[in-house]
């Protein structure tokens, strides 16, 4: 048997001519490749972040367009409709201001008793549309005068009254909604000029008088009293 001895390492083989360092191993130096790549890398992400900020701007501004012409299509929509029921409302109005005279004609043949037979039916069958596309009646006797609905054709004092009032309805007004289209025609009275005065007066005529005679009793007490006969 062969006996190792000890205390003696096997050593890689060197060879001839080679100094010791050689024999050690050498880490292996980057590549001009390999150094250059993480510089690269830092500006290519760079370079992402900002394409990513630029597509985000883009993004903002065409969402804010998108909401200014959404805005601008409602507003659009609205001024439309709104157009559109002020022309309807106008046509409507045009056609039954058209149509005052025939119901005024009515209205006269059904105070003389004449709205009878198929006319009677025609008459109330013309008021029933014209009701349905929204006119409306006004002006009654009694109520108080108003210079925004009513136009006074008759003016007459009266001592029954304490404002101006508003005492025959000459032609019934007529509107559509808010809007008057023709004003009722009537006959107004005010108040008795001088009768409240008047009335003051005789309140006072009666006072003096009242006081007169107090008066006079007073002095035919102090005198003894009137003479009998």
């Amino acid at each position: 048997m062969t006996e190792e001895t000890p205390g003696f390492d096997e050593k890689p083989d060197v060879p001839s001519g080679a100094t010791p360092e050689d024999a050690e191993p050498q880490a292996a130096s980057p590549s001009p490749e390999e150094a250059a790549a993480p510089a690269g890398d830092a500006n290519q992400n760079a370079g992402l972040v900002a394409q990513l900020d630029q597509v985000r701007m883009a993004l903002g501004e065409r969402t804010t367009d998108l909401q200014r012409l959404q805005a601008e299509y409602q507003n659009y929509r609205r001024r439309v409709e709104r157009d559109r029921v002020a022309v309807r409302e106008v046509a409507i109005a045009n056609l039954l201001t058209e149509l005052l005279p025939v119901l005024d004609d009515i209205g006269r043949a059904r105070e003389h008793g004449e709205l009878v037979g198929g006319f009677k039916s025609v008459a109330e069958s013309l008021e029933t549309v014209a009701a349905k596309m929204g006119l409306q009646q006004f002006g009654k006797e009694g109520e108080p005068f108003d210079p925004t609905i009513h136009e006074a054709l008759m003016h007459s004092y009266a001592p029954d009254v304490s404002e101006t009032t508003c005492v025959a309805i000459l032609q019934p007004g007529y509107r559509i909604g808010e809007r008057t289209i023709r004003p009722a025609r009537v006959a107004v009275a005010e108040p008795q000029p001088g009768a409240q005065p008047a009335k003051a007066e005789g309140g006072d005529e009666s006072a003096a008088g009242g006081s007169g005679g107090s008066a006079g009793s007073a002095d035919d007490k102090e005198n003894g009293g009137p003479e009998e006969g």
